[in-house]
């Protein structure tokens, strides 16, 4: 389910977020009231009104809108993915994205899906662990990092503790 338009019945597709005064409010509109509520100069010459709050509102969401939040910028300590990089790349880069970046992706999770928890099937071959998960992806990526200063050794020994925790796990 979508959420719709709170002037009208019509689908949202504009989701705006209005800070003023250091509250935010979050607006869901259609097309057509999405232009109403960005542009209030027009709505007052039409109906001959004054706008109370707009324009501050307005100045504030466009000062927001050219500077991204902190999260954006902030890494994961284990894969060091922003998540600006996840919104690009449309896939988180480990596990503990998902405590990392938790505040960001629940509504995101919540708007698409209309649940914030796994309500279906596992894989088979899921990890045991998350330790091991962990484990696994800083081996991986040591192994990158070593294969590319050419320290093929560190690279050798890296590969058999990766295939000896993959057959640990049943893979």
């Amino acid at each position: 389910m979508r959420e719709k338009c709170q002037r009208c019945t019509k689908p949202a597709t504009y989701h705006i977020t209005d800070i003023d005064g250091g509250k935010v409010r979050e607006h869901h509109f259609c097309d057509e009231h999405a232009r109403q509520h960005l542009s209030p100069q027009e709505e007052t010459e039409q109906t001959g009104t004054t706008p109370t709050a707009a324009p501050a509102s307005s100045k504030a969401s466009s000062r927001a809108a050219k500077e991204p939040p902190a999260a954006e910028k902030r890494p994961c300590p284990y894969c060091q993915m922003t998540f600006a990089e996840f919104r690009n790349a449309g896939r988180l880069g480990c596990p503990h994205d998902y405590e990392e970046f938790r505040n960001e992706l629940l509504p995101l999770l919540e708007n698409i899906h209309d649940e914030t928890r796994h309500t279906g099937k596992f894989p088979r071959r899921a990890p045991d662990s998350t330790e091991r998960q962990t484990q696994m992806i800083e081996l991986r990526k040591t192994l990158k990092q070593a294969i590319d200063v050419e320290d093929y050794e560190l690279a050798a020994r890296l590969r058999d503790q990766i295939r000896t925790l993959e057959q640990e796990a049943g893979r």
